[in-house]
């Protein structure tokens, strides 16, 4: 009748029909197709990103670890020791930056700079201290780049490589410090520089604080050379490395005026009381 239940048009089709033709309606366009591939390439470097972090934080923590190692280089009877024990650690540190120099092969390294910049700069601290404490000299960003050329050395590196792989030259990945990186690093070598101050005048070495002092200042003076036309890390640092210089030439100015008339386990204690005073003027916490 009229008041019956009229059928929908595409009742009379089986459902599995009608989801076939649907897909068949809507097939996967070329738009779609290039999204999915753009998403895959974002995920892929987003987890490479975050690889990198991971490294450079290790690198960072092992860096910290060498540069608490040398402080005891004044205060150990055998300093010999605490280089060599040094020199494994920062070993170490590079078979980590050996890591961060295979993800970024094919890759633009200024692209992921931010990720592993921190744990560079930790790294050339480390390794200028180390060479200061050896040379009493300042290491050149030639000669860092220098210890960051790896070869294939393990196996499981040149797994991939052809059966007369022998005949070929080994596989080899490097990673080049940026000189912001490098300069970055050598701003935070004065603070632990003006550590090394201190820890000298606690044992009674009234030769090291002036020798810091003539070193400290030629680094501050190069820093001003660049000035305001650097990379606005390098300035907010200067600021910093003014300030480890001040208390070095405190130091010295101390030991020269008073280092006679007073004990030599009691500097340290002077120095200190001077150094806090010197903080509170300036507005330091």
């Amino acid at each position: 009748g009229s008041g019956g239940f009229r059928k929908r048009k595409h009742d009379n089709f089986p459902h599995g029909q009608r989801r076939e033709e649907k897909e068949n309606v809507n097939p996967p366009s070329a738009l779609m197709t290039s999204f999915k591939s753009f998403q895959l390439e974002l995920d892929t470097r987003h987890d490479k990103y975050e690889r990198l972090v991971k490294l450079s934080r290790d690198i960072t923590i092992e860096s910290k670890r060498t540069i608490f190692l040398l402080h005891r280089f004044t205060s150990a009877p055998n300093g010999e020791e605490i280089l060599s024990e040094s020199e494994v650690k920062l070993d170490a540190v590079r078979r980590k930056i050996k890591q961060v120099a295979q993800e970024l092969i094919g890759e633009d390294m200024y692209q992921f700079h931010r990720a592993i910049s921190p744990g560079l700069q930790e790294y050339v601290e480390a390794v200028s201290f180390q060479y200061f404490i050896k040379t009493r000299s300042l290491i050149s960003v030639e000669e860092i780049n220098k210890q960051l050329i790896f070869t294939a050395e393990d196996r499981e590196e040149t797994t991939n490589m052809t059966s007369n792989s022998h005949d070929k030259q080994p596989l080899t990945w490097s990673l080049k410090v940026t000189p912001v990186d490098y300069l970055l690093g050598v701003a935070d070598l004065t603070g632990e520089l003006m550590r090394l101050c201190i820890s000298s005048v606690g044992n009674g070495d009234i030769d090291t604080p002036f020798e810091l002092s003539q070193f400290l200042r030629q680094i501050y003076d190069g820093f001003t050379f660049i000035g305001n036309t650097g990379p606005y890390e390098v300035s907010k640092k200067l600021y910093t490395l003014k300030q480890s210089l001040a208390k070095v030439e405190n130091a010295c100015y101390t030991l020269k005026v008073r280092g006679s008339e007073i004990p030599k386990h009691m500097l340290a204690d002077v120095f200190s009381t001077k150094t806090e005073l010197i903080d509170q003027e300036e507005g330091l916490p």
